[in-house]
């Protein structure tokens, strides 16, 4: 039944990826959600001569159409909104609140080199002992420090640090804040202290005045603004704080997550790691490049991000430029008649973060690192799904050295988990039963947040029970591991 159908209360989901926004509905008052979609459109980087940047209007535009369209179908049955996006980028304000410059992509070239640069100024240890994040040239950080070195004029009129997601918040009601799920994915952020890693940035000579009191998942910001209500013809429709990262919200809405799970949440990057208590910061997690990030309910999210379907993404792209326009089955068809293990590539390599032509970058590195370059599509195809997989096994084995005790299971959510034999080659990778569900885990997430913090779910474990029964899950029993430990070598 659809959404017009019922009378429970409805939280919109506004769920901005990196390649494509999204405005959607669900049912907030039952033991089980519904969930629907409003408004749907495209997202991705706006060239600018050297520069890549966030069309951050157009996306504001976009989410003012699906919150227009949600108030004619279901008036004031809609309660409340809650935004939530992908991490390390931000924004930057002046005194008043107006957004200085249109925030930069993270596949801006402008951060190239820029670890490098940072570590000349503080030590890496150092770093890493004050953040307990995963390096990455994207991180926020290293994009603060490349707007300085470019003597960038926002960021020395700038008096406030926002999130992507916060901006949105921002424009819906008028209050600054800065929630922490999406904040600790900066590397500007102690998690063990909850709050800015303000010696690290003074250190760096950033202005540390810019970074604002944080908020937790759940925060109920008020009202949209009066422009707001008027232009969507919205009521006083109340605006909540998600896990404004969407993996945060994504890790949030996953059923049986344990002490004895691993969950990866697939899409353009892949996100895998455990959800754990306290965050971990010692040399091993820094020997082994994991991240401690916020998730909701005061956990964390031990995680390792990993290059993910982008791969396919792109090559897609590049083979639909060409001529040849391939479905998600059809590639996956090409894939299944493919030659097993016959090249392997590290998909964190930094020759795929923002190649022009994937295939060929694709095809570049499996010749430098002597083995035959894939031609035809299903050996493209194949040859990323079984590389991502055999990062899955790496990824795994250092989350159980981390945590020190084994993981029995994989819950893989997100769109990727529709990808059966990317499912499959991960259950027989890692020689561990996979569990998927739910699809739209990012969406169901960002809901239950808002039926929390509205008082019609009581705490995350019940949230978690509600999405149980409202989605069917998928089960994959690990294969023979012929072959897998010499391409694993």
């Amino acid at each position: 039944m659809g959404l017009e159908g019922a009378s429970a209360k409805i939280g919109l989901a506004v769920d901005l990826g990196a390649s494509s926004g999204r405005v959607l509905a669900g049912t907030l008052d039952s033991d089980r959600f519904v969930l629907e979609e409003v408004h749907r459109f495209p997202n991705g980087g706006v060239g600018v001569g050297e520069r890549l940047h966030w069309d951050v209007l157009r996306l504001w535009a976009d989410i003012k159409e699906g919150l227009t369209q949600a108030g004619r179908r279901f008036g004031d049955r809609v309660a409340s909104v809650a935004v939530d996006t992908w991490g390390v980028d931000f924004g930057l304000l002046d005194r008043n609140g107006e957004l200085l410059a249109n925030p930069h992509h993270y596949r801006d070239s402008q951060n190239a080199g820029m670890l490098d640069v940072a570590f000349h100024s503080v030590p890496r240890d150092d770093i890493f002992a004050a953040t307990g994040l995963q390096f990455m040239e994207i991180n926020s950080l290293y994009q603060l420090l490349a707007l300085r070195g470019r003597k960038q004029g926002a960021l020395d009129a700038a008096s406030h640090f926002v999130m992507m997601a916060d901006l949105f918040h921002l424009f819906l009601t008028g209050e600054i804040s800065n929630e922490v799920t999406n904040s600790t994915t900066s590397q500007c952020f102690d998690p063990r202290k909850g709050d800015w890693a303000r010696s690290i940035l003074e250190r760096f000579g950033l202005p540390v005045e810019i970074f604002g009191p944080v908020s937790q998942p759940g925060t109920r910001l008020g009202s949209l603004r009066a422009s707001v209500q008027r232009e969507t013809r919205l009521g006083a429709v109340e605006v909540v704080l998600p896990g404004t990262h969407d993996t945060a919200s994504a890790v949030a809405a996953i059923p049986g997550l344990d002490e004895r799970s691993a969950y990866i949440s697939s899409g353009t990057w892949s996100l895998m790691g455990v959800e754990i208590a306290q965050p971990i910061i010692n040399d091993d997690v820094r020997r082994l490049n994991f991240t401690n990030e916020g998730g909701v309910a005061n956990t964390i999210r031990l995680l390792k991000n990993i290059g993910g379907l982008w791969l396919l993404q792109e090559a897609r792209r590049q083979w639909a430029r060409s001529g040849q326009e391939y479905s998600w089955a059809a590639l996956l068809a090409e894939a299944e008649r493919g030659t097993p293990f016959r090249s392997i590539i590290d998909p964190d390599a930094s020759d795929f973060l923002a190649p022009s032509q994937m295939i060929d970058a694709i095809a570049a590195y499996c010749r430098r690192t002597g083995q035959p370059a894939p031609e035809k599509v299903g050996e493209v195809v194949r040859c990323t799904l079984e590389s991502l997989a055999l990062r899955y096994r790496w990824t795994l084995g250092a989350l159980e050295e981390l945590v020190g005790h084994k993981l029995e299971t994989i819950r893989i959510v997100g769109g990727g988990s529709q990808n059966r034999l990317l499912c499959q080659l991960t259950a027989d990778a890692c020689q561990r039963p996979v569990v998927t569900g739910p699809v739209e885990a990012t969406a169901l997430g960002n809901v239950m947040v808002q039926a929390m913090a509205t008082g019609h779910l009581g705490s995350l474990a019940e949230a978690r029970a509600a999405v149980a029964a409202s989605i069917s899950q998928e089960h994959f029993t690990p294969g023979p591991v012929t072959g897998w430990d010499e391409a694993f070598g």
